[in-house]
């Protein structure tokens, strides 16, 4: 594939491509540009011109061209999730659930778009009035992880779109392909040219140059803490807007009254989705000390219940994209175990003739945890998770707060009280109590402490694409 640019796909100026592998096969299936700084600037040109009249199309435009893109997604579900399911590894089923739930999410900010106001403060002053507008901040840069690209995406696309910026898209090296497939079917939807563009390339080559340009008004960054921390201070000193979603290490407390019944699957399901590929997953669990056996034993005959394969077999996970993310796996295993931890199932690479070409870790579960081991301190991305038990409710809530992250947490009790209180003492941006869905549309998404900055989802999230400008009127 090429870069897609002004409505088109152009070839890349610095005339050097990359591949695209199956991670489960190691077979190179495509390949993509590894972009310059003169892609770069033709991108980001393209990009601002568009932006001149994209501003000017009134909402229920864009609103309607937003329909018709999510529609799009949803004709191209299959299509868009072999993709995704090819570049990722992940099970077949779970892609093209991302592609059409990040469809639901593109209807959504469409509609709340529509409903996006200003304000007249009431001065009471002869002659003059003060108006509130929001206006579009301008050409947003999107920086997005390998482990949702779809959704990650759409998250910050749909937003931008509707309040009138334009976007230039750079995906993973790892899953570029459903992106770009994705930014010619919004121009299939008649999108004009310039107002969704897609560049691919390594960080390391164009990721600065795309954060400092001219015509970048806002980055919007999904991935690693320490990448975040440099886009952030790169973005401030130059004065431009950002939203960063970063890294997590979230944390589950259950209680002793909590229902096990409604626990334990909930917390497998959550903690090895996508091989544990994703930030908000539940990554250390803390449980009362008088349920402590019940939980482990229960918790590790759910565990082995998940099945390990291909993306196209029906299994429950596939392997971790690369090696680089596998390695944080096993060393954090190999750190708890050394510490005095107990694995109770996983813990090794699954050897075979079916998992030899790819980075298959087993879903693990390390019993016996403490605040010395890696796994409790820091991000694993990997289908890793490690128990503690607690002997009262108030060290829970410490041992859950003594952590560099805040993205989400999760509480199980049977005292819906509790839970609250529990709720409203833990640092993070999003808490469930007693289940575990996905974050929903309508509610803002991110964190606190180093797990980012801003919030995405909502209106909360298309308010974060625009700039208030107060006019005072004299007549």
């Amino acid at each position: 594939m090429e870069n897609f640019i002004n409505g088109k796909w152009t070839k890349p100026q610095s005339g050097n491509y990359g591949n695209v592998s199956n991670p489960v096969t190691g077979k190179v299936f495509d390949k993509v540009p590894h972009s310059n700084l003169d892609d770069v600037n033709a991108v980001m040109d393209a990009a601002h011109e568009a932006f001149k009249k994209w501003k000017k199309v009134p909402v229920a435009e864009r609103a309607s061209l937003q329909h018709k893109g999510a529609q799009l997604m949803r004709d191209h579900a299959d299509e868009l999730g072999n993709l995704l399911a090819n570049e990722l590894g992940r099970p077949l089923d779970a892609c093209i659930r991302e592609i059409t739930r990040s469809a639901d999410l593109t209807d959504y900010y469409a509609e709340e778009g529509l409903r996006l106001k200003g304000e007249i403060p009431l001065h009471n002053i002869e002659g003059e009035r003060v108006m509130v507008i929001r206006e579009p901040i301008g050409v947003v840069v999107s920086i997005t992880s390998f482990n949702y690209p779809i959704a990650l995406l759409t998250m910050k696309l749909g937003a931008a779109l509707i309040a009138g910026c334009t976007i230039v898209s750079k995906p993973s090296d790892e899953t570029p392909l459903s992106t770009m497939r994705l930014a010619e079917l919004f121009s299939q939807a008649g999108y004009p040219p310039g107002v969704f563009n897609v560049i691919t390339g390594r960080g390391r080559d164009i990721g600065d140059a795309m954060v400092t340009h001219k015509y970048t008004s806002k980055i919007a960054f999904t991935g690693g803490t320490s990448t975040g921390q440099r886009i952030g201070a790169l973005a401030a000193q130059l004065g431009k807007r950002f939203t960063l979603e970063l890294g997590g290490q979230s944390p589950v407390i259950v209680c002793a009254d909590a229902n096990l019944d409604i626990a334990v699957p909930a917390i497998v399901k959550h903690t090895f989705a996508n091989s544990g590929q994703f930030c908000y997953r539940v990554s250390r669990i803390y449980v009362h000390q008088d349920i402590y056996d019940e939980y482990v034993a229960r918790m590790t005959e759910e565990t082995k219940k998940l099945t390990i394969g291909n993306q196209f077999s029906g299994c429950d996970m596939g392997p971790i994209i690369s090696q680089k993310i596998y390695k944080t796996s096993e060393e954090q295993t190999a750190d708890a175990k050394a510490k005095g931890a107990t694995i109770t199932t996983g813990g090794e690479r699954l050897k075979g003739a079916e998992f030899e070409k790819g980075w298959f870790f087993p879903p693990t579960i390390i019993a016996d945890a403490n605040h010395s081991m890696e796994i409790m301190r820091e991000e694993t991305f990997g289908p890793v998770a490690a128990i503690m038990k607690f002997k009262t409710n108030e060290e829970a809530i410490a041992l859950a707060n003594d952590s560099d992250y805040g993205l989400a947490a999760y509480v199980f009790t049977g005292e819906l009280g509790t839970g609250l209180r529990i709720a409203e003492e833990l640092e993070a941006g999003s808490v469930w109590v007693n289940n575990i869905q996905r974050s929903y549309h309508d509610v803002p998404f991110g964190g606190v402490k180093q797990s980012g900055v801003g919030r995405e989802k909502g209106r909360y999230g298309i308010e974060s694409y625009t700039e208030l400008k107060t006019i005072y009127y004299s007549y």
